[in-house]
């Protein structure tokens, strides 16, 4: 049994003595409940999901459900002359009696969503006044935030993604400029206590290499190949970092690699890289070699955590964000899409004073 009541009580800001008051139990079955030693009766798990404004299937799940394969649909490709690749993500659209497959686009190829266009460095002309108690701003790195602003957005909430490596994120978080930071890097940093730290998935980052690993890179000393051209990360990202702490511990310098003075901002643009043949290989996150079909050398395990001020836990908009991470149909898409591991999405720390 799958149980995320902790995870959902916690998220709500919603203490054991308050919930077993609501629910008409007593504190130490709340623990019992959470801890897996005792289970709800139906009543009592309705009960739990009206307090907690979520489900029943939301808190509790079987095994097999939670980690049940995806199903396996057949599709005829859009255009026969450009050929899916294992790995590559898909949308399918039944039109008649056909099941049409088609890639997302590598390039924007539509105007992107706005609310106006910029007037000058400060001001912009509007087409309407947006809905800001129902938007956050969540800044990050991972190319899987763009599912958890999807599935946001079905909630009721407009979640707008900003690009930034997980250093500079945190930066912003700090200076008060957005609600949400998305990091993978775990550095103490002051006034740590006043935030508080969600796990969003559980990742893995690697080299990226075109489909068949032609230039056989396995490990860092692979890169000083003077045939293997490499793209870099730009400071203060994890993959740089990543990059840096693997040619320390060859004993390598960064200049032996040819391309460790280049720069891409963010893990598609590294990834798109190597699918257009500028670079041999690159270090990103696994969603972004699986988003152009290309080949993964895994390296770590990391953890992407969501990083927000404690005193935004009671917002209605983070609430419902959160929720979205406890959902079955948000995980499962999470780790069929992106191949991450979600036994822990939606798991809040206690203090975010030893990642941030």
């Amino acid at each position: 049994m799958i149980n995320r009541l902790a995870g959902m009580r916690k998220a709500r800001g919603v203490s054991a003595i308050d919930l077993a008051a609501q629910v008409g139990v007593t504190r130490q079955a709340i623990y019992a409940i959470e801890a897996g030693t005792y289970m709800p009766n139906t009543a009592v798990a309705l009960r739990l999901a009206r307090v907690l404004d979520s489900s029943v299937e939301d808190l509790f799940a079987l095994e097999e459900e939670e980690s049940s394969a995806a199903d396996l649909r057949s599709f005829e490709p859009l255009d026969d002359a450009v050929p899916f690749a294992p790995g590559e993500p898909i949308r399918i659209c039944r039109v008649g009696r056909r099941a049409i497959g088609v890639a997302p686009p590598l390039f924007p190829v539509w105007l992107p969503t706005a609310d106006g266009v910029v007037n000058d460095s400060s001001h912009a002309a509007m087409a309407g006044e947006p809905d800001h108690d129902s938007r956050l701003l969540i800044a990050g790195c991972d190319p899987a935030l763009s599912l958890l602003a999807r599935h946001a957005r079905e909630a009721g909430v407009d979640l707008i993604l900003a690009s930034g490596n997980s250093a500079r994120s945190l930066e912003w978080l700090r200076a008060g400029k957005i609600d949400i930071a998305g990091s993978h890097v775990n550095e103490p940093i002051a006034g740590g206590r006043a935030f508080s730290v969600v796990t969003f998935a559980l990742w893995e980052e690697g080299f990226v290499v075109r489909r068949g690993n032609p230039k056989a890179i396995r490990n860092v000393a692979d890169l000083a190949n003077p045939r293997v051209r490499f793209m870099n990360r730009e400071e203060g990202s994890g993959s740089r970092r990543l990059f840096d702490s693997l040619v320390q511990a060859a004993g390598m310098t960064p200049g032996k690699v040819k391309g460790s003075d280049t720069s891409a901002p963010g893990h598609l643009a590294a990834a798109w890289a190597v699918a257009s043949g500028a670079a041999d290989c690159c270090i990103a996150a696994g969603s972004a070699a699986r988003r152009f079909g290309l080949d993964f050398v895994p390296l770590v395990a990391e953890r992407f955590e969501l990083v927000l001020h404690k005193r935004d836990l009671t917002r209605k908009a983070v609430q419902s964000v959160l929720e979205v991470l406890n959902r079955a149909r948000f995980r499962k898409q999470l780790e069929t899409i992106a191949g991450y591991d979600v036994s822990q999405a939606g798991a809040l720390e206690k203090s975010g004073e030893a990642i941030l």
